[in-house]
């Protein structure tokens, strides 16, 4: 879904299969409250609501749907002109287990592992987990094209900028 496609009171659902409410639209960012099964329709009357509004950038926006026939098509269509390689199972599970680690589970800025940055070289960098180093955080990334792994200072990592589709094409094309 995109901003424009919320409006109060639009029902939609999060790949986790949550159900919610848009309660507020902004300009990049909507708030929702989850409405469960076992919820009775009073808790969610509002504004004011009685239960947390739980806020959603752009990121979140993109992978919320209307209903799963929409999010299975959207997927789809995503498939069908994504120039991102994909990940190995076995890189999956690499990165899972880094992600969960006791260390990287204390790295305060978490968010940074939602967006892929690319380097100077053109070389993306999906960033998965980090690892103290002194005063400063690694990040550990993968590399989707290249299948390796490679730990970057945090101060470098976020200085580069987040990789955009064309990217990926031109990452692609050097394949």
């Amino acid at each position: 879904m995109k901003i424009e496609d919320f409006d109060l009171g639009t029902i939609f659902y999060t790949v986790t299969g949550q159900r919610w409410r848009c309660t507020d639209v902004g300009r990049r960012s909507i708030l929702a409250i989850e409405l469960t099964e076992e919820l009775d329709e009073a808790w969610t009357v509002g504004p004011p609501y009685v239960v947390p509004e739980v806020p959603f950038d752009e990121i979140q926006i993109s992978s919320a749907f209307r209903t799963g026939e929409e999010s299975v098509l959207s997927a789809l269509d995503a498939a069908s002109r994504d120039s991102h390689p994909g990940y190995p199972s076995e890189a999956v599970f690499t990165m899972m287990k880094a992600w969960s680690s006791e260390e990287s589970r204390r790295y305060p800025r978490r968010l940074l592992f939602r967006i892929d940055r690319v380097s100077a070289e053109g070389e993306i960098m999906h960033p998965f987990a980090a690892s103290p180093e002194g005063d400063e955080w690694n990040i550990h990334v993968y590399l989707p094209f290249a299948l390796r792994y490679e730990w970057i200072l945090e101060s470098d990592f976020i200085r580069m900028r987040p990789s955009t589709e064309a990217d990926l094409r031109n990452r692609a094309k050097r394949s």
